[in-house]
């Protein structure tokens, strides 16, 4: 689905948010509440100039409209992959949109993402996936590495990680794979404006990851570790 058509479908009331090449931004009304909305499309690659972009539309928010939810709809192939990109540090950059998301849940702001399309690899991490909540669209592509490149980060075989991609969803791309470890929460199905007012209600008090992935089975361990740490780490 393309930015557009999601916008018609989540703000059937109409809405106000432009686009700017790759990125958008604006608001939009579900019910009786005001969102702000912040979003890229084409599978656009961050890179410095796309992520200050989006990191000043959250600082925007948090200064001119204390305490509205941010929805975030970033279609992205991931962080772009240049020479000049590295140089001028990249990675700073994405750390800028990071801290400008947790400054903005501490100020209040609830942030909701949504994968309507693409969401791939930094792109991703430090965006829809920072978010209190993050759902997706049925034919969206999530992937934070695929597994060539997994195999030559880890040195484990190709063949190894393709036989565990078949039962464990950590090591396998996909929304439903995603859904199963907990990092996305669910699956938006028919009206779209209804699914985002369910969402906004139904948003959660604190990071419950951990506990849907161990409840759906695609990572038992992480929650009963972090509390082992945790344990351990006052006794």
């Amino acid at each position: 689905m393309d930015a557009r058509t999601l916008l018609e479908q989540l703000f059937p009331a109409g809405h106000d948010v432009r686009f700017d090449g790759a990125f958008f931004h604006g608001s939009g009304r579900s019910g009786t509440t005001d969102i702000a909305v912040i979003g890229t499309v084409d599978a656009a690659p961050i890179g410095v100039e796309l992520a200050l972009a989006l990191a000043g539309a959250v600082l925007d928010t948090v200064r001119r409209h204390p305490g509205r939810p941010i929805l975030l709809a970033v279609d992205t192939a991931g962080q772009r992959l240049s020479h000049r990109d590295e140089l001028l540090g990249i990675n700073g950059y994405m750390a800028h949109l990071a801290k400008c998301l947790t400054l903005a849940r501490n100020r209040g702001h609830k942030v909701l993402g949504l994968v309507y399309s693409k969401a791939v690899s930094g792109g991703f991490l430090a965006s829809s996936l920072l978010a209190d909540a993050c759902h997706a669209l049925p034919g969206a592509e999530v992937m934070v590495m695929n597994l060539p490149a997994m195999a030559r980060v880890t040195k484990i075989p190709l063949e190894k990680l393709q036989d565990l991609s078949r039962t464990s969803p950590v090591f396998a791309p996909g929304v439903a794979n995603y859904v199963a470890m907990g990092a996305v929460e669910s699956v938006w199905q028919g009206n779209l404006a209804e699914a985002l007012a369910a969402a906004l209600a139904g948003m959660p008090q604190h990071d419950r990851r951990r506990e849907l992935g161990e409840a759906r089975g695609g990572r038992r361990l992480a929650r009963p570790v972090a509390a082992r740490v945790r344990s351990d780490a006052l006794a």
